[in-house]
């Protein structure tokens, strides 16, 4: 069985290491903890855990930091997290199998991160990362904001899922960093470009966003998923900017990276359904219905474009053009995979007294309605 050394950066996360710290319980045989400046009880509780625990003094850099819990580290693989991330008990029991299980010969493990979720707890958005490394490997972290792990070799795809809550709230921290480096007059990696227009669009100086993410398209350099997603959230900015040509153009734009997909479908189809085209609205919508899964990539996952989503859409679509019975159906369907979202609710509330006789509440596979 495989050793592995937890590997965390933390600043006053007394709320919720303890969480953390709780999913790898008997999975990590020794924690690192490196602590940038906490003023609350982090040491105290990641000491109370078993954790090394080493100051680093903040530079505005976290993969400096990251490297440096690295360099800590001392059995065969390396897992991080940060402390707003925990590991489900069912995903423990997967990731102890996988300790036992792991060859020496892989050199990097990905797993899901799961990033968002609706009312009932289904993961709407997740991405994978590099999460468990060789540490005779000595992959380094690059970039000080937006950090990434470069890996290289043999890697394997886990079932393992790493589950993402944000305990604190948004600040402009990074955004700072950003604009100090700019203002230095440093030259940004086309990466740095793409993740500084995310924070200026995050932060709504969306003409900045604009010019920046067209740099980075610019550059011809991106990876193909950040690309795509560029092209979405330039098409985003353009919208709150009121340039409807513009939104638009960015938004087939992603078609030079990529064949349709289901975010861009749903995007089109609200970009017609603004405009109150509803024929093409729907033709888009079912577009994004029609599209078979994507196969699994290293890439950001958004499973509501896919599946509610555009039959909510395609029910006010219908409703606008007066065919309710259509309208009811997709409504149902919707809420098929939401089952507690109250605009759905209402819509099937009004429908039942609308449709009176003519109402139709479907039923699934096995007898349930879901």
């Amino acid at each position: 069985m495989i050793t592995i050394s937890l590997c965390m950066i933390v600043r006053n996360e007394e709320k919720i290491l303890e969480r953390c710290l709780s999913g790898v319980k008997d999975i990590a045989d020794e924690i690192i903890i490196v602590d940038t400046g906490s003023t609350d009880k982090t040491k105290e509780i990641a000491a109370a855990w078993g954790a090394k625990v080493y100051d680093f003094e903040w530079i505005d850099d976290f993969a400096a930091a990251r490297n440096y819990s690295f360099s800590k580290a001392a059995c065969e693989y390396i897992l991080w997290l940060d402390a707003d991330d925990y590991i489900e008990e069912k995903d423990r029991t997967l990731l102890k199998e996988l300790k036992a299980s792991l060859k020496p010969d892989i050199q990097s493990v990905s797993m899901a991160y799961n990033l968002a979720f609706d009312s009932e707890g289904k993961v709407t958005s997740s991405l994978r990362r590099n999460r468990l490394v060789r540490r005779d490997c000595h992959f380094l972290w690059l970039g000080p904001v937006h950090e990434y792990l470069a890996v290289f070799g043999s890697s394997l795809a886990s079932e393992v899922c790493i589950t993402h809550q944000k305990d604190k709230p948004h600040t402009d921290r990074n955004l700072r960093i950003y604009r100090k480096r700019a203002e230095q007059g440093e030259a940004f990696s086309p990466r740095d470009l793409y993740y500084y227009a995310n924070e200026l669009r995050e932060h709504a100086f969306n003409e900045e966003a604009c010019d920046y993410y067209e740099r980075f398209l610019a550059t011809g350099l991106g990876w193909i998923e950040d690309n795509f997603q560029a092209c979405l959230k330039l098409a985003e900015c353009r919208e709150r900017l009121g340039d409807k040509q513009m939104q638009f153009a960015a938004l087939c734009r992603t078609l030079q990276y990529d064949i349709p997909r289901s975010e861009f479908c749903c995007r089109l189809g609200s970009y017609f359904f603004a405009d109150n085209r509803y024929i093409q609205a729907i033709y888009w919508y079912e577009q994004a219905i029609a599209l078979p899964d994507r196969e699994e990539s290293m890439g950001m996952k958004d499973t509501v474009s896919s599946t509610w989503l555009p039959h909510l859409q395609l029910c006010l679509c219908y409703d606008r053009l007066g065919d309710s019975h259509k309208a009811n159906y997709h409504n149902e369907v919707a809420l098929h995979y939401y089952p507690s979202h109250p605009s759905m609710i209402y819509n099937r509330n009004y429908y039942k007294e609308l449709l009176g006789a003519g109402y139709v509440e479907l039923t699934w596979p096995g007898g349930e309605n879901k």
